[in-house]
């Protein structure tokens, strides 16, 4: 048995004993959707910081790729109880998350939130007014200097704070308050499990660690999960 088969069934053992896992997303499980990522040895940061032009995202046409699908299966599954996302590209909605089960800290492209009653819709081309109270609609994503939306954020601290297993997909973990989450997690009493090609504050903190790329990892672990769950049955 590989180290790595090894980790992959370590992962599946731990989301099948979690009765209350989250899972938090940043922008390394898009990458394998043609979107570039912030710190990675391509990301927009790290060209930025280069000197290197930094290429228009194609937002609109990208899909959801197997690490969105695997975190839907296991939302399926009934083995994760909330996703957080610091995303802005709607992919997670894309591939059949629950809206409720998730929270988008960093706001969504296709989403317009109302400033007066704070109702969130789609966005609708040439619509700038509430329908329901008339105030001046705003894109929900948050620029640098904006506070985070307080729902999301709250939901996030709080179910951080009551979850069994955390796991971090495709983050580097440097962007607070969303960074916050995972240290919560763990003061809790949480296990930690970090899937990230790039290094992480948390990386000594964590039970369970992949420096592999996402598609390698929890594809096959929500296939093991299956297994396991069926055991159980």
């Amino acid at each position: 048995m590989d180290d790595l088969h090894g980790r992959i069934e370590q992962l599946a053992q731990m989301l099948a004993e979690s009765r209350y896992t989250v899972v938090f997303t940043g922008a390394g499980i898009s990458t394998d959707s043609g979107l570039r990522d912030f710190r990675g040895p391509d990301g927009l940061w790290t060209r930025r910081d280069k000197g290197l032009s930094t290429p228009e995202q194609n937002w609109t046409e990208v899909q959801p790729n197997s690490g969105h699908y695997a975190i839907w299966e296991l939302q399926n599954l009934g083995k994760m109880y909330f996703l957080i996302s610091q995303n802005v590209d709607n992919l997670h909605l894309k591939s059949g998350i629950i809206p409720e089960r998730l929270a988008e800290l960093h706001g969504n492209l296709t989403k317009v939130r109302c400033t007066a009653c704070d109702f969130k819709m789609d966005r609708i081309e040439g619509e700038r007014n509430c329908p329901l109270c008339g105030g001046k609609l705003k894109s929900t994503v948050v620029d640098f200097g904006d506070s985070l939306p307080a729902k999301d954020l709250q939901e996030s601290y709080k179910h951080s704070q009551m979850c069994e297993l955390f796991v971090v997909v495709g983050s580097s973990l440097v962007v607070y308050p969303a960074a916050d989450m995972p240290a919560v997690a763990l003061e809790a009493g949480a296990k930690l499990v970090i899937i990230n090609q790039g290094g992480t504050p948390f990386d000594a903190n964590a039970h369970l660690r992949f420096n592999e790329k996402i598609d390698e990892i929890l594809p096959p672990a929500i296939k093991r999960l299956k297994e396991l769950l069926k055991k159980t049955d």
